[in-house]
C-alpha cells in the first residue's frame, strides 16, 4: 500500500490503543492470556499472577474485557473463564515490540552469572519490558510529542507545542516534554539550543508505533512498511527478557542501553517461559 493511501488518523488511534494497555499489570494479564492454550479459569488466572490480590486482577480483567481485548465467558455461575478475544490476540506483536525496547534500552541492573562468571545485565521478563516501556511512553502528551518530532525532525518548543498540543497553552508543553528529555527519547540540539529532536532510543521507538498503528487501524501487519511517520524497521523480539524472577521492586530507569555481554542468537519472540519459572512471591519490579 502506498504511503499516501494510509489513514491519517492514525495517530489518535494509537494513543487510544495506549491508553488501553498502558494501566499497570495490564500487559501482564494479556501475555499471560497468551501463553496459554486456552481461556483461564478465574483461579487459575490468579495462580500465574499470585502477586495480585482481587481487588487488583478483577478491575484489569473487567477494563480489558470492555476494551475488547479479553473475552468473559460464564459457563454457569460458578465457571467463569477468560481469554483473548481476536482482538486480543492481533495485539501480541505491539506488545512484544513495547518488550523488545524495553529490554534493549531501559537500563538493567548488573548481576553475576554464576555460569559465566561475568558481570551482565538482569534477566527481565518480557511482560515487565513491556509495561516498563509504556511508563516511558505512555504519559499524557508522549505519543503526539514523539510522532510530531519524527514527522518534522527537528521542532523549536513553540512550534511542537503548536502542533502536537494546540488545545493547550505553549507553557503547558514544559511538563512532558522534559519527562522525554529526562527519559532520554528527546535531546536538545547542539547546534541551536531552541531546537528538539528524537535521539537514538527515541528514533529505536519505531516497531512500536508501526505495530500499533497497524492494529489501530486493523491493517495487516506487513503494511506498516509504508508508513509515512515511522518508516519500516523490522519489529524486533524481546532478545533479553528473561524468565519471571522474584527480587526487589524496581524502577524504571532512564531510556539508557547497556553493554552486551557475548549472547547466543536472539529469540524470533517472546515465549510463554519468557513470562514465568517457578512460582515466587512477585514480579521483577
Amino acid at each position: 500500500m502506498a504511503a499516501a493511501h494510509l489513514p491519517s488518523n492514525d495517530l489518535p488511534r494509537v494513543a487510544e490503543a495506549l491508553e488501553m494497555i498502558t494501566p499497570r499489570w495490564s500487559v501482564w494479564v494479556l501475555m499471560t492470556l497468551a501463553s496459554q492454550p486456552g481461556p483461564l479459569r478465574y483461579t487459575k488466572l490468579k495462580e500465574h499472577l499470585p502477586w495480585l490480590g482481587d481487588g487488583q486482577l478483577h478491575p484489569r480483567l473487567r477494563a480489558l474485557s470492555d476494551a475488547g481485548l479479553v473475552e468473559r465467558t460464564a459457563q454457569t455461575r460458578l465457571h467463569v473463564t477468560y481469554g483473548l478475544t481476536a482482538r486480543g490476540r492481533e495485539l501480541m506483536p505491539s506488545l512484544t515490540a513495547l518488550a523488545g525496547w524495553g529490554d534493549g534500552h531501559l537500563e538493567k541492573n548488573l548481576v553475576l552469572n554464576p555460569v559465566t562468571g561475568r558481570t551482565e545485565p538482569e534477566r527481565i521478563p518480557a511482560a515487565q519490558n513491556a509495561e516498563d516501556t509504556l511508563a516511558v511512553i505512555g504519559h499524557r502528551h508522549a505519543t503526539a510529542l514523539l510522532w510530531t518530532l519524527k514527522a518534522r525532525g527537528t521542532s523549536t518548543m513553540a512550534a511542537l507545542s503548536a502542533e502536537a498540543m494546540p488545545d493547550h497553552s505553549p507553557s503547558a508543553i514544559y511538563p512532558p516534554i522534559r519527562r522525554l528529555i529526562d527519559d532520554g527519547l528527546v535531546a536538545v540540539t547542539r547546534d541551536d539550543a531552541a531546537s528538539l529532536q528524537l535521539t537514538a532510543p527515541g528514533q529505536a521507538l519505531a516497531p512500536i508505533y508501526l505495530a500499533l498503528s497497524t492494529w489501530a487501524t486493523a491493517r495487516p501487519l506487513p503494511e506498516a512498511q509504508a508508513h509515512p511517520v515511522w518508516g519500516a524497521p523490522r519489529i524486533p523480539a524481546a532478545t533479553r527478557s528473561g524468565q519471571w524472577a522474584a527480587h526487589q521492586a524496581r524502577k524504571t530507569s532512564p531510556a539508557v542501553a547497556v553493554a552486551q555481554p557475548p549472547a547466543p542468537a536472539p529469540a524470533t519472540g517472546w515465549r510463554p517461559v519468557d513470562l514465568f519459572s517457578a512460582p515466587t512471591s512477585g514480579p521483577s519490579r
